[in-house]
């Protein structure tokens, strides 16, 4: 007696599964990551927005040299792949470079930063409050002023004022 083993399975092209419907075989028939790795979280260690490269002046410096010493077929195109840069880049250097502003960047821009001691802020505090005062000072002045312009014009006499008493 033999035995035979049939599959029941309907098959597909090339001897793969037929798939319902309903189900994404994306991933099994790209021979892709299984279900279990797609739900993995992210690798914490790569950051969730890539940071733009930023060189420094004398690598910009390096790399012109570099390029502008390289001779023969492939010698630039070999040392633009191993900074991982472009060739447009490279040309916005060169004319930064002939204009005198490649390292134009490097420089803060803005008003310079100046750390104020505590006694600077006191200082700066008090010369402000000595202002104000200067000015109610000048407003009170002129009032007086005012005041004893009506009396004279009303023929009201003033009293003079007493050494102890608060003005």
């Amino acid at each position: 007696m033999s035995l035979t083993v049939t599959n029941h399975q309907p098959q597909g092209d090339a001897g793969s599964p037929q798939r319902s419907r309903d189900e994404r075989s994306e991933v099994r028939r790209s021979g892709g990551l299984p279900a279990s790795a797609a739900t993995r979280p992210p690798d914490p260690e790569l950051p969730a927005k890539p940071r733009r490269r930023k060189f420094a002046y004398e690598d910009k410096l390096r790399i012109l040299q570099e390029t502008d010493a390289a001779r023969g077929s492939g010698a630039i195109g070999a040392i633009l792949r191993r900074e991982g840069i472009y060739s447009s880049l490279l040309d916005r250097w060169r004319k930064q470079r002939q204009k005198g502003t490649l390292n134009g960047l490097a420089r803060r821009v803005g008003r310079p930063r100046v750390e104020e001691s505590h006694d600077a802020r006191r200082i700066a505090e008090l010369e402000h409050e000595r202002d104000a005062l200067a000015q109610r000072l000048k407003q009170a002045e002129l009032i007086i002023d005012v005041q004893k312009k009506i009396s004279e014009i009303l023929g009201i006499p003033l009293k003079p004022p007493t050494s102890g008493a608060n003005v």
